[in-house]
């Protein structure tokens, strides 16, 4: 059941890679899933655009508190499946989401402080290693393509 004090999300979200020059990558563990590793993610707040809930999730999740200039915005998005055990979060009926696609490139010792209720660790690594931490398609699909843009 969803609490009646939180409203329902939008079937609307980010994905924000942060990455090091295309060789480091930024992953956060999830509170509710020690499995599960992800890049920045979130839902469009109402009346929101894209890049301004990438900016606000960016500072939220990882206290990278950047200006909108300074996120790359991929004009790219994925419409995938939810999750199950996240249908609750959204409203009734509500089983595909689409994510906007962003990316910053940040220092290795830019100062990262986690949200304690979304997340439990952060990690640097490298990209085979983010890869394979990546719970989600798209989220290894994004950080896939940054591999491949640093390769050309």
């Amino acid at each position: 059941m969803m609490n009646a004090n939180k409203p329902f999300k939008q079937p609307v979200s980010v994905l924000v890679v942060i990455h090091h020059q295309h060789r480091q990558f930024l992953m956060l563990q999830r509170v509710d899933n020690p499995e599960f590793w992800q890049s920045v993610t979130g839902s469009l707040e109402a009346d929101e655009a894209p890049i301004e809930a990438a900016v606000r999730e960016l500072c939220e999740e990882t206290g990278l508190c950047l200006a909108k200039e300074q996120v790359h915005d991929w004009q790219l998005y994925y419409d995938y499946d939810i999750y199950p055990e996240y249908w609750h979060r959204y409203p009734p009926g509500t089983r595909r989401n689409t994510e906007h696609v962003f990316s910053v490139n940040v220092a290795l010792d830019s100062p990262i402080v986690i949200a304690p209720a979304e997340h439990s660790a952060y990690r640097w690594v490298d990209a085979n290693s983010a890869l394979a931490m990546a719970y989600s398609p798209s989220n290894r699909n994004a950080i896939e393509q940054l591999i491949l843009q640093a390769a050309s």
